[in-house]
């Protein structure tokens, strides 16, 4: 048996166990183990000796051990494309708040691009038996999740199906956050509108393009006045497709890109030329990352909240995990919304045709009154 410790005093040791936690509670280490993971089997005398006794020693539970004994790791997946890109630490922040909420721990993964890096991250997520995955990547990765939905592991995923019994859709409502945003930019006066879009054929940036296509349409502009670039979520991206949009003729008075990264190359080539953003060219970009609302001058930008989109992954898992699904689709909607800043304004032949205007009405006043 163990030297008694004196009462109140505490011993730190990282190599104390479980055996040694029974000897000093004078408990078995079954009654230890149960303790530790929470099981309501032992009675309360006895947990209140045995928590003592870990505080006292500072014992900590081995989490491997615990999921071999309790059957659960505790433990989540998370699966994005990049960290460079704002958007993605901002969202892997706010799943690790919502996890730690519910007593989780995350596992986080950057795929890169990279096909065999995101499988190599698969695989330890299969070794470390997590309980659920959220595949927040905006990509088609359905063929990397082979592995996980053999494992019959839960799944969340971002637009595009993971085609597992036990996996759900994220479905973002682009249409509605691009629809506000061309509606913003007409009630403004513009009739030639840019697009920037993401790599094609991706899902996501499909679904975008799309969405300004149909919004376009709606309010009767051409496909003359609607030119659309194909580039990179990424600055240089935004600074490619801002030279071609000024290389057009008649050029957009305004640009709305699929992305803020891609917006803000865009700014930086406008204040590079020496174009007035938004007197001679308005902004749009769509994230609305933290960065977006301190970018000269701030960013008008289709928000999609990582809050929300970290919520929506959670309670999809726990859905599953129950069993149910929200319903019949297998999916759960997360939407979208325009946040109105300052790189959006009138055109400027509008702007100055109604400065024409009210001076002109001023002189007519002066007149009459004379």
């Amino acid at each position: 048996m163990s030297a008694k410790v004196p009462a109140g005093k505490k011993i730190r040791s990282n190599h104390v166990d479980i055996v040694q936690v029974a000897q000093h509670a004078g408990v078995s280490p079954a009654t230890v183990s149960r303790v530790a993971n929470g099981q309501s089997t032992v009675a309360k005398h006895l947990a209140k000796r045995v928590w003592k006794a870990i505080e006292e020693l500072g014992y900590t539970p081995n989490p491997q051990a615990r999921a071999l004994v309790s059957g659960r790791s505790r433990v989540l997946g998370l699966l994005v494309s990049e960290i460079t890109n704002p958007f993605f630490p901002e969202l892997m922040q706010s799943f690790e708040d919502v996890a730690g909420e519910h007593d989780f721990e995350v596992m986080i993964g950057s795929t890169n691009y990279n096909r065999e890096r995101a499988k190599l991250f698969i695989r330890r997520l299969v070794q470390r038996r997590v309980e659920g995955v959220a595949v927040m990547t905006f990509r088609a990765e359905s063929h990397l999740l082979d592995e996980l939905v053999a494992q019959d592991i839960p799944l969340v995923t971002i637009d595009v199906s993971a085609n597992s019994a036990r996996s759900l859709v994220l479905e973002v409502d682009y249409a509605y956050g691009i629809d506000q945003t061309i509606q913003h930019l007409a009630l403004l006066g513009h009739r030639r509108i840019g697009f920037a879009s993401g790599p094609l054929p991706h899902l996501t940036n499909v679904r975008r393009r799309d969405a300004f296509l149909n919004s376009v349409k709606k309010i009767g502009l051409s496909a003359q006045n609607t030119p659309i670039f194909i580039g990179d979520h990424t600055f240089e991206g935004g600074t490619l497709a801002a030279l071609h949009f000024l290389k057009c003729k008649p050029r957009p008075t305004a640009i709305v890109c699929s992305n803020d990264m891609m917006a803000i190359g865009v700014l930086r080539v406008m204040t590079e030329r020496g174009i007035r953003v938004p007197r001679e060219v308005s902004v749009v970009g769509f994230d609305d990352i933290h960065l977006a609302e301190f970018t000269n001058p701030p960013l008008t930008t289709v928000c999609m909240s990582r809050q929300e989109l970290a919520h929506a992954a959670f309670r999809g898992l726990e859905q599953l995990w129950a069993g149910s699904s929200p319903d019949s689709n297998n999916s759960i909607r997360v939407r979208t919304g325009l946040v109105i800043r300052q790189s959006t304004d009138p055109p400027l032949e509008l702007a100055d045709s109604l400065r024409t205007r009210s001076r002109s009405r001023k002189v007519k006043v002066r007149s009459a009154a004379i």
